[in-house]
């Protein structure tokens, strides 16, 4: 069963507390069935946490640029590998989020405070929320003004949101050394390290066991490939 089969009905909701235990409980009683009600209850906090805290922060950024898009929604729809058995739940949530007139910044504030120990997975947040921002093949400057402002919440420092930004931007535009956070004078070795460093911190399978849902394995596959790009552009260029 997927997890937008078992979160939507909200039955969680006054367990997780904070903002986010309140949207899920916004959504209960809709199409949730007492099955669905008894898996969500299986369900680790810090999935179903994860999952609707990055569909507000999804929704309200969305609003950043003064609309809504197509291709937004869509890939918003894309990235969590919506069924279309579920879409139209999906689609639910995402409008409730989108409409609710909390801010985005109690979202993220209890996002970091669960996640405080574990960034890569914060980081995935960000990353999630690039992936949807590019939808239509732009970055709004309301979009990374939001985007910022998140990883400020979650203490990213300059450095960090600059390295994450830039794995964003594809392979003919960014600056490897950026998308690694290296130093364009560091050695092959701590380049290397620094490599290393970041594909076992970003692997999928790390991040599920910690709490991300596997409905984001495509934007996670994403990530792996630009720090995989970054690295052999290094290399190449010093070969």
């Amino acid at each position: 069963m997927s997890i937008w089969a078992t979160i939507i009905g909200g039955a969680a909701g006054m367990a997780i507390g904070g903002p986010i235990g309140a949207l899920l409980g916004g959504a209960a009683g809709h199409m949730i069935s007492k099955k669905v009600a008894e898996v969500q209850d299986r369900l680790p906090q810090e999935t179903i946490t994860f999952t609707v805290g990055v569909i507000a922060l999804a929704a309200k950024m969305a609003k950043a640029d003064g609309r809504v898009t197509r291709d937004e929604v869509n890939v918003f729809k894309q990235a969590f590998r919506v069924s279309e058995a579920d879409a139209k739940k999906v689609g639910y949530f995402f409008d409730l989020a989108k409409q609710e007139a909390t801010g985005y910044e109690p979202y993220a504030v209890q996002l970091q405070s669960l996640f405080h120990n574990q960034p890569e997975m914060l980081e995935e947040i960000l990353d999630i929320l690039f992936y949807i921002a590019k939808a239509d093949q732009v970055i709004h400057p309301n979009e990374e003004i939001f985007l910022e402002n998140v990883a400020r919440i979650f203490r990213f420092s300059e450095n960090d949101f600059r390295r994450i930004r830039e794995g964003h931007l594809g392979p003919d535009k960014n600056d490897p050394y950026h998308v690694l956070g290296v130093d364009r004078s560091a050695s092959e070795a701590e380049i290397r390290k620094k490599y290393l460093q970041l594909i076992k911190e970003h692997h999928p399978d790390r991040l599920m066991a910690q709490g991300m849902p596997e409905e984001f394995i495509e934007v996670a596959n994403e990530k792996l490939a630009a720090i995989n790009a970054a690295y052999d552009q290094i290399s190449d260029s010093k070969s």
